[in-house]
């Protein structure tokens, strides 16, 4: 008898490895949901799209326009519908959607120096988006960004608050959750650029006297939050969705050189040098890593709402430390690198 229970428990746990807080919640539900989430082979997609299979969902359709990218998300989640199109021009993925229950819009032009990009993936197809699933009248979990309420103007910023208003002249059922600064696994454009940089070369500039806050966010905690959106349905609300510690710009980075291991020398570079330095390389690059906005982004000192989100989405945040060390020490993840 108690070899028998020893085996039941040892099925158990090899069922539910990793699992999610809110799996027995997903479990429990007699009729799935279909679930599709935009963007999905970026930094929150790919890991939110593991999130969801360990939470229990079975329906969920993946769409991502980035070809490599969308070859890896295929690779680890072979049960997910992927489907590579850009919402943007593309036609064919409008009746796959046309049914869905849920809706996660995490598609977003992040980066690049061409306005024409950022319109496209953040309004015109955030546009086409919405007018191919409104007849179901879906649940819209849009993620936002904080720089909506930041100081800093740029293409992204712009983009990212037209964005926003579709979402609510949508009258579609939504909830917007606006994240600061993201890290961790399938991280290509911030941190995790950053990291791998770090192995690159021996020194490792900083602009100016490098004490401007941070406030990073750990994608898996934001794909938990997520996950609970999906369960409580919360809707008409905007939650910014800040990383729970406060850390300057310059201990960040010491941060992430000791997670990831790298050996390189970290100095403070004068911040007209620097700035320069960017918009020389622009001419070289078109969608270049960190652009002289990005600078003026990160000096602009913004500090951002700290709600109490872990009691609000019942989501135990991860401390600093331990979620680089996640990131960056992962046997598996951590060589996982999206192209640029």
């Amino acid at each position: 008898m108690i070899g028998y229970l020893v085996l039941l428990k040892q099925l158990v746990a090899f069922l539910y490895i990793q699992p999610s807080h809110h799996a027995g919640l997903c479990l429990m539900m007699a009729e799935p949901v279909k679930i599709v989430v935009t963007g999905a082979a970026g930094l929150v997609g790919q890991n939110l799209i593991q999130r969801l299979e360990a939470s229990g969902y079975t329906k969920v359709v993946a769409i991502d326009k980035h070809p490599a990218h969308t070859s890896i998300l295929r690779q680890l989640n072979p049960r997910v519908s992927v489907i590579e199109a850009d919402l943007a021009t593309a036609d064919g993925w409008q009746s796959t959607v046309a049914d869905t229950d849920i809706v996660i819009v995490a598609h977003a032009q992040i980066g690049g120096l061409n306005r024409v990009d950022f319109v496209a993936t953040n309004v015109t197809a955030t546009h086409r988006l919405i007018n191919a699933v409104r007849a179901n009248n879906p649940y819209i979990v849009y993620i936002g960004s904080s720089v909506v309420e930041a100081a800093a103007e740029d293409l992204y910023t712009q983009t990212k608050r037209e964005q926003e208003r579709i979402i609510w002249a949508s009258g579609l059922p939504s909830v917007i959750l606006r994240p600061t600064l993201m890290f961790g696994r399938f991280d290509r454009k911030h941190i995790g650029w950053l990291a791998r940089f770090m192995h690159k070369t021996p020194v490792f500039p900083i602009p100016g006297h490098g004490h401007y806050p941070r406030q990073p966010l750990y994608c898996r905690d934001f794909c938990e939050i997520v996950i609970s959106c999906i369960i409580k349905r919360p809707s008409g609300a905007a939650y910014n969705i800040s990383g729970q510690e406060k850390i300057d710009y310059l201990d960040l980075m010491l941060a992430v050189r000791d997670a990831c291991q790298a050996r390189t020398a970290i100095i403070r570079v004068p911040y007209a040098i620097f700035w320069g330095l960017l918009q020389i390389y622009a001419k070289f690059d078109q969608d270049p890593p960190f652009t002289a906005k990005q600078l003026e982004a990160l000096v602009a000192s913004d500090t951002f709402e700290v709600i109490d989100w872990p009691r609000i989405f019942g989501v135990n945040s991860t401390p600093l430390g331990t979620a680089l060390r996640e990131t960056f020490r992962d046997p598996v993840y951590s060589k996982i690198v999206l192209e640029f």
